[in-house]
């Protein structure tokens, strides 16, 4: 299998300023950040880097650590645009700020795949804030959101009413992700796209758990049921796992054997500015038609 890099350039309101050390530097609208990146082994174009915050990670290679502010940060978030897609950024305890900017090749994609086709309804699953659910639907394709925090879906239907979209056929769904695709495939539905952004753990809003390891082969499968002859699509990136894009490309590969079209896989990176080197951030996989 041919593996690929999709590489998700600057644009107004996002860039990877620089990035070296283990770190990097962004950009988000007017406010500039320093994150942890462990896949930039490489030293950074410049050393003195002025940001507005860094969140620093905690000892434990599990997670935790705070942000650190050396300017004023709009505590409840600001606006950003991505093409006809409006949404709030904000620093959360997670060390991302609301959004995956290295996303937007994905976003991109799939408005292609679904060029010419009338009316198509798509899955965002796990689709946290929203934006992915916003570039579709701002091209008129009807949505169905899911994601098992409430939080994150209020969060969405906010993008979605700054984006103009309150009113677009969009499906807001707070469920389990398996359990929900479990349901779709006994009620025999069908879509034209399926994004999934699955975590690496989660719990489901009555304490389901997910583990990608384990969970993600089946999931797959029960998407698969979901998706015909005349779908467009379905898009899995996956994050901070020790997994290739070789194996969960080979996965995909054998679960849409019986459905004609094409299977790739590969990486995604994020273009820096200061040398335009590409700083990879996720692996993924997709089945075309």
């Amino acid at each position: 299998m041919k593996l690929d890099t999709l590489i998700g350039e600057p644009w107004g309101d996002y860039g990877l300023i620089d990035s070296g050390h283990g770190r990097k530097l962004e950009r988000y609208g007017r406010y500039r950040f320093i994150r942890p990146e462990p896949q930039a082994l490489w030293a950074p174009a410049h050393s003195d880097w002025d940001a507005h915050g860094e969140f620093v990670p905690g000892s434990d290679e599990d997670g935790g650590g705070q942000w650190r502010f050396d300017k004023r940060v709009p505590a409840d978030g600001w606006t950003l645009e991505w093409h006809e897609a409006r949404f709030t950024a904000q620093t959360t305890p997670f060390r991302h700020l609301g959004f995956f900017p290295d996303m937007a090749p994905v976003w991109v994609w799939m408005r292609q795949q679904l060029e010419g086709a009338d009316t198509p309804e798509c899955l965002n699953l796990f689709g946290y804030t929203g934006v992915g659910t916003l570039a579709l639907s701002s091209l008129g394709a009807r949505m169905v959101h899911v994601d098992a925090s409430k939080k994150s879906v209020e969060a969405a239907r906010h993008n979605a009413a700054l984006s103009g979209l309150s009113d677009a056929p969009t499906r807001w769904i707070i469920d389990d992700a398996s359990k929900f695709i479990a349901r779709e495939v006994r009620r025999g539905r069908r879509y034209d796209g399926i994004l999934l952004d699955p975590p690496k753990y989660g719990r489901g809003p009555t304490g389901e758990v997910w583990r990608l390891e384990e969970d993600l082969p089946r999931l797959i499968a029960d998407c698969r049921r979901l998706l015909d002859a005349e779908s467009r699509y379905l898009f899995l990136t996956v994050y901070a796992v020790r997994m290739s894009a070789l194996a969960i490309g080979e996965m995909l590969r054998q679960a849409f054997a019986d459905l004609s079209g094409t299977v790739e896989a590969g990486e995604l990176a994020v273009r820096e500015e200061a040398r335009g080197l590409t700083l990879p951030t996720a692996i993924w996989a997709r089945w075309s038609r």
